[in-house]
């Protein structure tokens, strides 16, 4: 594979995107899927020395495949070390130890809300997702919190149906009204692009689109008046040594990069 005759799809942009936003030495809160395939990713590229913790108790996990869920055994043979789930959230978690969480999404909004327990309205909802989990507490009390998620209009919503982790809350302000340790979402990666919160009103903007993608294109995809950077950039498409760690990591536990 060479640099000038790459193909991709649109999730593996996204998963190089996600991956390239995490930095070596840092400690992340990796939630399954997209943002493990980021996570996995990045420390198989240029950042070693990250620090691999999942929710179910394995601190620097470095499975030699995508882990299939929180309790894959994978994850506790490669660790560091193994410890009870209430350890991980009294000691590092509620601390402020962890320097990024990495979650996915059912539905986010403009002030990156996100929802993963209902759609609708609770009590009869039209879908209830998987739930909560340990996300509430890794969007309260990380350093900060990245998000990798596919967009369409029914994921990016004006208003999520279900609060399941904060954001910036319904007006953009409640991160400090609640007393919310971490910084929040500072990162938001699709398929088709970029987003972070507005410095002044923590409104998500679109600082940045994915090759062939047009601004247009993004905002069809946007359940809300999505503003746009002035200084829009547009993301280096992956490398061949990214696209073949990601096809080496996804074969191994038997996905695919498809659309």
């Amino acid at each position: 594979m060479t640099e000038t005759d790459l193909t991709y799809t649109t999730d593996e942009m996204m998963s190089v995107a996600a991956a390239r936003a995490l930095y070596d030495g840092a400690s992340c809160f990796v939630g399954i899927g997209l943002p493990s395939t980021a996570a996995n990713l990045a420390r198989r590229t240029h950042a070693a020395n990250l620090t691999l913790i999942y929710e179910a108790g394995a601190l620097g996990a470095k499975p030699d495949r995508l882990p299939l869920s929180i309790g894959d055994g994978i994850l506790g043979e490669t660790a560091d070390a193994v410890v009870s789930v209430p350890e991980v959230f009294n000691y590092w978690l509620q601390p402020g130890r962890i320097d990024v969480g990495f979650l996915g999404a059912a539905q986010l909004d403009r002030f990156a809300n996100i929802n993963t327990t209902v759609i609708g309205e609770y009590a009869s909802p039209k879908v209830r997702l998987p739930g909560a989990g340990g996300a509430p507490e890794i969007a309260a009390s990380c350093r900060e919190v990245f998000v990798v998620v596919r967009q369409s209009r029914r994921t990016f919503v004006e208003q999520v149906d279900f609060v399941t982790s904060v954001g910036y809350g319904r007006d953009g302000t409640d991160r400090a009204r609640l007393g919310l340790p971490g910084a929040g979402p500072t990162l938001v990666v699709t398929d088709l692009g970029i987003m972070r919160p507005d410095r002044e009103t923590n409104e998500l903007v679109l600082t940045g689109v994915h090759p062939g993608v047009d601004v247009e294109r993004v905002r069809e995809a946007t359940g809300w008046d999505l503003r746009v950077a002035p200084d829009l950039a547009t993301t280096p498409a992956p490398t061949a040594t990214e696209l073949t760690t990601l096809r080496e990591l996804q074969a191994a536990t038997g996905t695919d990069t498809g659309e």
